[in-house]
């Protein structure tokens, strides 16, 4: 504030004239007060000068949005340079400029004004003498034209005559943003009334038109007062239109998002198992390897035992020869043998009994497995049972989905045939009035149906966004089904391959306990032939003993294998349940959303069909209004015929008067002079 009271002290000096004192100390209280950003500066006298300053001031001043300039008895000169330094103000909204004479140069420089600054929302111009010059009036309502900001503007007392509103009226039909003019105490009369009546057809915008004092009849203020108030219907009705297009439009984006959401949220899920399905591919290809790596071990152990029964075939060929070479020796020590081989049968039956004893629990191991293994089998039936106990629970629900969208389709063919009969009603509304319409009401009639194909084209587009997210809804349904499709199969295979794994393994201790049992045949054979050679073959026995350990340590080391492989598998079956179970749970979040956004759009329908409804009651409204209207208006012209000619056969009879009064006169004075 300080600075703009130095610039405007040094632009004074600068012009070679004094800075006013009053203009000084007004600039100097509004420092000290609240209100920065007002310039009051009315009943002060300002000079040319002053005004010349405090125009390039406010030229590019961005501290006061008010300025106050009322009865300042500004000269033309001084209105001119204040007036267009404020043309390039961007700041300004309120301007007064009540009581400053403003005539032919003011109303130019106003023009001017109203035609370049793009801020100014309030003018007043109350008790100045705009009106009396016609070419600078015209010049003042072309700026106004142009103007696209202006709200509020008073012109009270200011002379205008009907010329001059008819050239305000124009200036009307091509503003669209002007809300509240005030006309009082002018000189408008009866044509510049029906001038400003004209401009209503084109104007939408101007709510408020003051017109007291101005010698306009009765029947045009009432005009006024309708056109105003069907000015405030329409922008009432184009302000809710524009609020329930917004509200769907944030609907219909809501629904967007929330469908993106959904989408994405699927989209991780199936990468996620995806991951798992890779991960678990992984992991069963490590543990096959593993599993291989086993059998190639005890590959390698078989070929070893095998190298030692060879050995210890060849070590039997050699004690042969030398039994054919001891044969001699046996003969004497004949009664030691038959001791010997008396113990040696005793010993003998001991490790038969042993062996069967061990065969039995072999057998009841394998006994144990097998069973196992139809439990295992068992279960796995189970979980096929629930697989299609959850797949008929979706065809069921694919069947309730199926019958949802039919009782839909019935609903919007019902609201189709209604909307159908509506129209032909409307229609025939439509036919029975057209007889009764004139020119100003078929430019209504337009109008009304630009709207409602404004309407028409909206819902068409709301329908076209409900049969896109339909269609993306049926998209993610496939999408769905594939991968549960995809996951159903991958399951089918891990089963397969385990029961395959499992043939093989029991195969493969089938074989080994063939291998075994011939073993056992063998070595009772070999006992039974060197029966004579018994110190020696007990010692094969034991070694054959510790064979014999290794293997069942070996077998029980498989049945260990086989019962981590079974709980193995029984926590995949866990697994799988529990992805099946997550997948049913997405199923079901996905029809409550479903259904969510079916309610959604039977809402958005039913906001359509109620907005369709008040529209052709408006419609029906405007219809009966403008008849009305018509019907008045005939009233009028039939009065003002009827007056007009009461005041011709008034006019002929004063004529008739006037002339025998005249006709009269000088046959009077000359009776009196002949007299």
């Amino acid at each position: 504030m300080e600075e703009f009271r130095r610039s405007y002290s040094r632009l004074c000096k600068d012009s070679g004239a004094e800075p006013q004192e009053a203009v000084l100390k007004q600039l100097h209280d509004l420092r000290e007060g609240h209100h920065k950003s007002r310039l009051d500066l009315a009943t002060q006298s300002l000079s040319v000068d002053t005004c010349g300053a405090l125009g390039k001031l406010l030229q590019n001043d961005i501290l006061f949005s008010v300025v106050l300039l009322s009865d300042c008895m500004m000269s033309e000169e001084g209105s001119k340079l204040l007036i267009q330094g404020l043309c390039s103000n961007t700041v300004l909204r309120y301007l007064d400029l009540k009581g400053n004479n403003l005539r032919a140069i003011g109303a130019e420089a106003l023009g001017k004004l109203l035609r370049q600054n793009k801020s100014i929302q309030s003018l007043i111009l109350e008790w100045n003498n705009l009106g009396m010059w016609e070419e600078s009036f015209s010049l003042f309502c072309e700026g106004l034209g142009a103007n696209t900001t202006l709200l509020q503007l008073d012109l009270r007392n200011n002379q205008i005559n009907h010329k001059g509103a008819e050239e305000l009226a124009l200036a009307l039909k091509n503003n669209s943003t002007l809300q509240e003019i005030d006309l009082r105490w002018n000189n408008i009369g009866l044509l510049g009334g029906r001038a400003i009546v004209n401009c209503f057809s084109n104007n939408r915008t101007l709510r408020k038109l003051e017109l007291a004092g101005n010698n306009v009849p009765g029947d045009i203020l009432k005009a006024v007062e309708q056109a105003m108030e069907h000015n405030i219907d329409r922008q009432v009705s184009h302000q809710e239109n524009k609020n329930r297009t917004y509200v769907l439009s944030k609907e219909v984006q809501n629904l967007k998002e929330e469908k993106s959401k959904q989408f994405l949220s699927l989209m991780d899920t199936i990468d996620k198992q995806r991951e798992e399905i890779s991960r678990n591919s992984r992991s069963s290809a490590a543990r096959m390897s593993q599993l291989q790596e086993a059998l190639n071990e005890r590959h390698s152990i078989i070929n070893s035992l095998k190298a030692k029964l060879q050995m210890t075939e060849a070590a039997l060929a050699l004690s042969e020869q030398k039994v054919q070479d001891l044969s001699d020796l046996l003969t004497t020590a004949k009664q030691e043998q038959m001791n010997l081989s008396q113990r040696q049968s005793k010993e003998l039956k001991l490790e038969q009994q042993e062996a069967a004893d061990r065969e039995s629990k072999l057998l009841k191991e394998l006994t144990a497995s097998n069973e196992r293994n139809m439990l295992l089998r068992n279960q796995v039936d189970e979980l096929e049972r629930k697989g299609k106990s959850q797949q008929e629970r979706l065809f069921l629900t694919k069947q309730e989905l199926t019958n949802i969208t039919a009782e839909l389709k019935l609903r919007l063919t019902q609201a189709d045939e209604r909307l159908e009969m509506e129209k032909r009603r409307f229609k025939q509304n439509l036919e029975d009035s057209e007889n009764l319409r004139l020119k100003e009401v078929q430019h209504l009639s337009r109008h009304m149906e630009e709207s409602e194909r404004s309407l028409q084209e909206r819902i068409q587009k709301l329908e076209t966004v409900r049969i896109s997210l339909e269609e993306e809804v049926s998209r993610v349904k496939k999408a769905v089904l594939a991968e549960r499709g995809q996951a159903e199969e991958e399951m089918i295979k891990a089963k397969n391959q385990v029961r395959l794994e499992l043939q093989q393994r029991m195969t493969h201790l089938e074989e080994k306990l063939r291998l075994m049992t011939q073993a056992r045949d063998e070595a009772q054979e070999y006992c039974l032939q060197q029966k004579q050679a018994m110190a020696e073959s007990q010692a094969k026995s034991n070694q054959m003993n510790l064979q014999m350990e290794a293997l069942r340590r070996q077998l029980e080391e498989l049945q260990q294998e086989l019962r981590n492989k079974d709980q193995v598998k029984v926590a995949e079956v866990s697994k799988v349940r529990v992805e099946l179970q997550e997948q049913i749970g997405h199923l079901q979040a996905e029809m409550t959303a479903q259904e969510g956004l079916r309610e959604k759009i039977a809402a958005l329908e039913r906001q359509i069909k109620v907005m369709s409804s008040s529209h052709r009651e408006a419609l029906l409204d405007r219809e009966s209004e403008n008849a009305s209207i018509r019907e008045k208006l005939r009233l009028k012209n039939t009065e003002i015929k009827r007056l007009r000619e009461e005041e011709a056969q008034r006019a002929s009879f004063l004529q008739n008067a006037i002339l025998a009064y005249v006709q009269g006169s000088p046959l009077g004075s000359s009776n009196l002079d002949k007299e």
